[in-house]
């Protein structure tokens, strides 16, 4: 019926029927009755496990380095066939932070533990181009707009520093300013915002070296290749506390104090699952479930003083 028959053939009364044919006919469209259609059902709805396009229908496929370094991921990695080796954590653990933040992120999209999986992703290649294998990685990678040309990241869940640490004896074992630690031979990983500090913060003399894992830059500072690495904060300690034979914190560089970088979750390009990532992510910060896995994994970690 038109508009016009409408308000022919019966005035106002035809009017209000129109409207209410319309109203109606929005309701079938959205799927549902009025009672039922709000923004925040709809987005719960389309984040529910059986809605989210996954690598594996109906697991969730969580990615991390090979080594998984402690704080990180803990729990050492008996009955691991991947991870394995010294000072090496199996990520299926849940445990240390990371680990413990991506169960908690998996929980609140609906994941039982048994629905999870993990696979190694190298460090450098989890932001690289292409397509991803995994669902979501953690790996202390932080957010920058570079890397965001190529992948997808969530919301912050970890605020970082970044430190150096070397062994007792090395050129810099004394050191307490940045100008003290210009004529080091400094390493870190491949690929890393560590390295990043190194050029732009440090700028040293000397080209720093970089290695494929931390793993390989903590075996060259015992074996004298290299006065110090850089790496974040909690990191540094363990590399003290668990890796090195006289290990010494040096500090924290200046500018890189906690809230100036985050670590992200990496998600595929124009992934459908960050959203719900962030409103996860965003619940965990709401409810105090990050800042209790903070205390808890990573609150012993001591604080270093600040290099300027």
């Amino acid at each position: 019926m038109s508009r016009r028959n409408a308000r022919t053939a019966a005035g106002q009364p035809a009017r209000m029927a129109v409207v209410l044919m319309a109203v109606a006919m929005f309701v079938a469209a959205c799927g549902g009755s009025a009672a039922s259609v709000s923004p925040s059902a709809s987005a719960d709805t389309s984040c529910a496990p059986e809605n989210l396009a996954l690598k594996t229908a109906g697991v969730l496929t969580l990615s991390t380095d090979n080594p998984a370094y402690s704080p990180w991921f803990q729990g050492g990695n008996e009955g691991s066939e991947v991870w394995i080796g010294d000072y090496n954590n199996d990520p299926v653990k849940g445990q240390g932070y990371e680990g413990a933040v991506a169960y908690a992120i998996a929980e609140k999209l609906g994941f039982t533990a048994d629905k999870v999986t993990w696979i190694v992703t190298a460090f450098d290649q989890a932001f690289a181009p292409g397509e991803k294998a995994f669902d979501l990685l953690l790996n202390q990678v932080s957010i920058k707009p570079d890397r965001a040309e190529a992948v997808d990241f969530s919301n912050g869940y970890y605020d970082v520093a970044q430190g150096v640490v070397t062994v007792e004896g090395s050129p810099i074992a004394g050191a307490t300013s940045i100008a003290e630690l210009k004529g080091a031979k400094l390493g870190t990983q491949i690929g890393t915002t560590s390295y990043d500090a190194i050029i732009n913060i440090i700028q040293p003399d000397q080209e720093p070296a970089v290695f494929n894992t931390m793993d390989e830059a903590v075996a060259a500072l015992d074996a004298g290749q290299i006065d110090g690495i850089v790496a974040d904060v909690p990191t540094t300690f363990y590399m003290r506390d668990a890796q090195l034979s006289g290990g010494v914190i040096i500090g924290q560089l200046a500018g890189t104090e906690a809230g100036a970088e985050q670590f992200g979750v990496v998600l595929q390009k124009g992934s459908p699952l960050t959203a719900c990532v962030n409103t996860a992510i965003d619940a965990l910060k709401a409810d105090g479930t990050l800042d209790a896995l903070l205390l808890e994994w990573i609150g012993g970690s001591g604080s270093a003083p600040i290099i300027e």
